[in-house]
């Protein structure tokens, strides 16, 4: 399967997290005192880029990729791309960037 197929036949986010692992992903899950999860956030560096995915609920999405230099990819001063919105929709579109800038 190429990869533009493997984009194309993201439906949903669970098969859209299943490509950003298959990608090199790696996925922590930050949670409160209580244990509860905040967040599901993945980060990838490759090349000379960090890109980041954190989804905060099915429909609040932020994917970013920012140049390799930023000291804090969780506040990035500079990013090269950046979506935020419904997670099919973000995972779709990283999953479609090219691997290098």
């Amino acid at each position: 399967m190429s990869s533009a197929e493997a984009v194309a036949s993201v439906f949903d986010i669970e098969t859209g997290l299943q490509e950003l692992v298959a990608r090199g992903y790696q996925f922590v899950h930050p949670a409160d005192e209580t244990g509860e999860v905040l967040a599901v956030v993945g980060v990838r560096v490759h090349d000379d880029v960090v890109d980041v995915v954190r989804l905060n609920a099915e429909d609040d999405v932020v994917a970013t990729r920012m140049p390799g230099t930023e000291d804090n990819i969780f506040e990035p001063e500079r990013w090269l791309w950046r979506r935020r919105g419904e997670g099919a929709q973000v995972l779709s579109e990283i999953l479609s960037l090219p691997d290098a800038c």
